[in-house]
């Protein structure tokens, strides 16, 4: 393992985008969620289906929060990001987030630790 990076996404911003910006700008080509706090104004995750889940809020609560972030051939970020959050009723809802369709609500905090290859 690498490095740690602890990093606050503003109102509005996409979750999985931000998760994604936030490993660029700190330089890890691959890392892991270790941590997160905040809520959501909606939430979009996918369905077994493969269907997006529209959770409709305001302030839809993260459970858990959990995934990785990998870099592409072409260099970009690519985050894979899995949770559980409640609705507005309390209603527990599960998996992966939709990129692009997760706005956070107030504030969301995020730990992210750096994966390095062994160097076997």
């Amino acid at each position: 393992m690498g490095r740690v990076a602890y990093a606050r996404i503003a109102p509005n911003e996409d979750l999985v985008g931000a998760i994604e910006k936030v490993c660029m700008a700190q330089g890890f080509r691959n890392a892991f969620v270790r941590g997160a706090l905040g809520s959501l104004t909606d939430a979009c995750l996918e369905g077994a289906d493969g269907s997006p889940q529209l959770i409709g809020g305001p302030a839809i609560e993260i459970v858990s929060l959990a995934g990785e972030v990998r870099t592409q051939p072409d260099g970009s970020a690519r985050a894979a990001i899995t949770g559980v959050v409640a609705d507005t009723e309390g209603q527990l809802h599960g998996g992966p987030f939709v990129a692009g369709a997760n706005p956070v609500c107030v504030t969301f905090e995020i730990t992210l630790e750096e994966w390095l290859p062994s160097a076997d």
